[in-house]
């Protein structure tokens, strides 16, 4: 919306600045901050007064509940604040015509109204299962067709989205994979982004700090992506308009700060499936748009690790008949229940513990994130 007010430049020259992608990516990055720090305590004053508290699972591990289990009645569905803030912002900052923004934010919208659904039935059932895999898969799937079949049949995007760019390769390694290889390509990004994210939010301010690192990143590569003479110098896929992704990115980062803010530890309010599966399907919308779809392995490596590691605790656990790899899987409580001991050995205090395992995740996040922004130099 305050990109057309350049269109007044010629008699106030200042309002120039509107039509440049970096002043609106960072602005819009500030709005969704501001709008996530004015009404967050509204929210969770809604939430609590709703009584929609977290679902704490009893059934995985007595030690995780014994850890965990003060924080059930914690006000959730705060994703619902991240996709207010990003939204807002973007429609505020961004070219509300642009086509990727509009599938983009559809995406966020869309991936969130799933998770809202799976908290509601947590809610209305009083347990930690809402919304069975199943059900969920579906959902995911019928949206992943639908915008596989608008970028398949679009001019702007037919050709490039049947393309497989590798990181570390300036030319595609498939020119065309065909209209099931693109959708099944489509489904795996779009599928393995919800899911990881959702895996990744398990402790206070964990997932939505990995978010603005990521978010970050993909700020700088759509930029990037969508200014010709980068693109070209970098020899990465030229998007035209592309560009106005990065203010996506920034409107998403600051969401996820303000978020955040409320998330920490102790946390405030949690952004349940309603946030995780909203930020998990914008993040890779933006990274299939811009044809940077492998590159989210790397710059996501916190998110991959941690559905990973989920993965290798099933199939070991179902392969050996009842042994693990990890202490508990996703990755980060593991780490939490090494911590704990050590603490309990060494007598410090246990408090402490979520803190530094979510801190050393961050750290991680944007060293991952750093290497994936590298990779647009090593082609």
């Amino acid at each position: 919306m305050f990109y057309y007010l350049y269109q007044l430049s010629e008699r106030f020259s200042f309002l120039r600045i509107f039509q440049y992608i970096t002043f609106r990516a960072l602005a819009a990055a500030g709005t969704a901050f501001m709008i996530s720090l004015i009404a967050g305590p509204w929210l969770i004053r809604a939430l609590r007064r709703f009584k929609i508290g977290q679902q704490i699972r009893t059934e995985d591990s007595e030690t995780l509940l014994k850890i965990h289990g003060k924080k059930a009645g914690t006000p959730t569905m705060g994703g619902l604040l991240i996709i207010l803030a990003a939204v807002v912002s973007t429609l505020l900052w961004a070219v509300p015509s642009n086509l990727y923004v509009q599938l983009t934010l559809a995406t966020l919208c869309f991936m969130g109204g799933v998770g809202f659904w799976d908290d509601y039935l947590k809610l209305r059932r009083r347990q930690s299962k809402g919304l069975d895999a199943r059900g969920k898969m579906l959902l995911q799937t019928g949206w992943v067709v639908l915008m596989a079949a608008v970028l398949l049949s679009h001019p702007a995007t037919a050709d490039r989205t049947r393309n497989l760019m590798v990181p570390f390769l300036k030319n595609p390694l498939i020119t065309n994979m065909g209209l099931l290889g693109s959708l099944i390509f489509i489904w795996l990004i779009i599928a393995g982004s919800t899911n990881a994210v959702n895996l990744t939010d398990g402790l206070d301010g964990l997932a939505a700090g990995c978010t603005g690192s990521v978010a970050l990143a993909y700020l700088f590569m759509a930029y990037v992506a969508g200014h010709y003479e980068f693109a070209t110098y970098l020899q990465v896929p030229f998007v035209k308009s592309g560009g106005e992704l990065a203010v996506f990115c920034g409107a998403l980062l600051g969401a996820s700060l303000g978020f955040l803010w409320f998330n920490c530890h102790p946390a405030k309010v949690f952004m349940g499936d309603t946030g995780s599966l909203a930020l998990g399907g914008g993040i890779a919308m933006v990274a299939i748009l811009i044809k940077q779809e492998l590159t989210l392995i790397i710059v996501g490596g916190v998110f991959v690790a941690e559905a990973l590691s989920v993965m290798l605790q099933v199939a070991y656990f179902k392969f050996t008949g009842g042994r693990r790899i990890f202490l508990c899987a996703p990755l980060h409580h593991h780490y939490e229940f090494l911590e704990k001991k050590r603490a309990e050995e060494e007598n410090r205090d246990l408090e402490v513990v979520e803190t530094m395992i979510t801190t050393r995740f961050w750290i991680v996040s944007i060293i991952c994130a750093l290497i994936g922004v590298a990779t647009l130099k090593i082609r």
